[in-house]
């Protein structure tokens, strides 16, 4: 594996960073694999956390870059977002599994790697991630994100379902 990514990469545009987050490995206690999917998440965003400014519960969001930001969706899934510049943030969708595929496979009580880490609540259910690991810092034990070795083919799109707020292009 390649070294851990500094604190420094994550201080940049959250669109910028989830394209580039594509490829590195992800852990968690030694579980986790290759991202896959992201989705990056900016203070203009009205699907932003922080597009209404700092709350309790979104304060990880205007934090350091390089933390983590896990907030639970719909009163029953973690999900996982890397701290980016104040206010952004990118969430982490889809993990290929590589590493600790049998405790994954108990924690989610599947088998089919395929269905271990993908979607934000799976991977977090896979990955242990509770609110425990919020404000975590992603480069040092127990969240560690390690540079990819090589170029990806990165796809990107627009999110289906999010409208933009009045006066916003």
């Amino acid at each position: 594996m390649e070294e851990t990514l500094p604190r420094s990469f994550f201080a940049r545009d959250a669109v910028t960073v989830a394209r580039d987050l594509i490829g590195p490995v992800m852990l968690v206690d030694g579980t986790g694999g290759m991202i896959v999917e992201a989705e990056a998440y900016t203070s203009d965003d009205p699907a932003s956390h922080s597009f209404r400014g700092s709350t309790s519960r979104n304060a990880a969001m205007f934090g350091p870059a390089g933390h983590a930001y896990v907030y639970r969706s719909y009163g029953m899934h973690w999900c996982l977002n890397f701290v980016c510049l104040p206010g952004s943030a990118v969430l982490i969708r889809a993990v290929e599994p590589t590493n600790g595929i049998g405790i994954m496979s108990a924690r989610r009580g599947v088998d089919y790697p395929r269905l271990l880490c993908s979607g934000p609540g799976r991977l977090c259910q896979a990955l242990g991630l509770t609110i425990a690991h919020n404000e975590l810092p992603l480069d040092q034990a127990p969240l560690q994100v390690f540079s990819r070795e090589g170029p990806v083919d990165v796809r990107a799109g627009v999110r289906v379902g999010i409208t933009r707020a009045a006066g916003m292009p």
